[in-house]
């Protein structure tokens, strides 16, 4: 089973390479897609080797923003690009990290061939919070000096609501997902094809939490979306992002029954880093 571990980042090389070197494997490479914004040297002095690749192709990687969309398309397009055989490819931040051992992981995905992992639901009848991200006008791509919000309210008032073209149906949530190649190629394929796609989500907000899920669940391969991206997170403090986890967390995140989690900070508490790699020590042992 052939993995290709597409991770995004800015910050944390150390954090970086721990996570890589937890997810080394004959059968895995990692593509490390680095925001333009920071200095790839840094992550270059620590991370090498065969099976380590940086995308060249880099974007300025602003929170919320369609940025986050093209920094994912572009790795996509260099990952296939190289030809090689994966089977999967998995898209993860580098404040993610494996709760088990890396050859749990491809024994799973080995027994569910060309399956789709992600996170999903129907925008029009469970996820209502993120009908304005459709409806709405939003112009955070623009990177205008000052007066954004002012301008959105102005556009929203004066033109109607946006639309989805007939047919296609909303749904979205997390925007980490394992997938398997054929459905990443029809991915970037589509994207390509359809221009209204990158138009539509341009305008909207976080829409790397939508426009993968979207494309997937309107095409053939939503007869192999499984609603489950397989990372445990925790939203339980009410924020736009999930808590940082620490030792505070380990029962719950030992127990979900997911292969990774996020998102983790080792300058805030690396002790619970430290913890996992010694279950998933102690568990490879055993099995």
């Amino acid at each position: 089973m052939n993995i290709a571990h597409l991770i995004l980042c800015h910050a944390n090389p150390g954090q970086l390479k721990r996570l890589v070197d937890r997810l080394m494997h004959s059968d895995a490479e990692c593509y490390i897609h680095v925001d333009k914004k920071a200095d790839i040297t840094q992550f270059k002095a620590l991370l090498s080797g065969s099976n380590i690749h940086f995308v060249t192709n880099r974007v300025k990687v602003y929170w919320g923003d369609y940025s986050i969309v093209q920094a994912t398309i572009n790795s996509f397009e260099e990952i296939l690009a190289t030809g090689k055989p994966y089977d999967y490819i998995q898209l993860m931040s580098g404040q993610d990290y494996p709760l088990t051992g890396i050859e749990a992981f491809h024994k799973f995905l080995e027994n569910n061939p060309g399956k789709v992992f992600m996170h999903y639901e129907s925008v029009a009848d469970v996820w209502h919070e993120a009908i304005p991200r459709i409806k709405n006008y939003y112009l955070s791509h623009l990177k205008m000096p000052k007066g954004t919000h002012q301008a959105e309210k102005i556009v929203n008032a004066l033109l109607p609501s946006r639309k989805l073209p007939d047919g296609i149906v909303a749904v979205g949530r997390s925007q980490w997902f394992t997938a398997s190649r054929e459905s990443i190629t029809y991915i970037v394929d589509y994207v390509k094809k359809e221009r209204w796609v990158s138009r539509f989500f341009k305008y909207s907000w976080a829409a790397d939490e939508l426009i993968f899920q979207t494309i997937l669940y309107n095409s053939p391969f939503r007869e192999h979306m499984v609603n489950n991206n397989l990372l445990y997170l925790d939203w339980s403090a009410g924020e736009a992002s999930p808590k940082v986890l620490t030792m505070a967390d380990a029962p719950a995140i030992m127990a979900s029954g997911k292969f990774f989690a996020r998102k983790f900070n080792a300058d805030t508490d690396c002790e619970i880093l430290d913890y996992i790699d010694n279950i998933a020590v102690t568990t490879r042992a055993n099995s």
